[in-house]
């Protein structure tokens, strides 16, 4: 499957995820869950976008596939992309049974 960080605009056909303040809080576990099933129900590319300065209009956060947030607060796009770049590394590391991701681990 493949993976597209974007800012605007849609490529292609496959599932799209909005990264909003508002979405949906998920752990690494779900997340990965998440793209695991896409990907086992022949889904081959995941876009994920991030909204300008005033977000995403409701036109577009009803057309998503998926919203999602890290955390309630506000993140610089920058930011936002290197988190969401970690947490596709992490979800492809645990899909793949990888020791990478540690939770519940002490």
């Amino acid at each position: 499957m493949l993976l597209h960080i974007i800012a605007r605009g849609r490529i292609g056909r496959g599932r799209t995820i909005l990264l909003d303040e508002g979405g949906e809080q998920m752990s690494s576990v779900e997340f990965s869950k998440l793209l695991e099933g896409w990907r086992d129900g022949g889904v081959r590319e995941a876009r994920f976008c991030l909204g300008a300065a005033d977000g995403f209009t409701p036109e577009e956060r009803e057309g998503a596939d998926k919203v999602i947030a890290f955390g309630r607060a506000t993140w610089p796009h920058l930011m936002a992309r290197a988190m969401l770049a970690e947490q596709l590394w992490r979800a492809t590391s645990i899909v793949a049974g990888h020791p990478y991701h540690r939770e519940g681990r002490q």
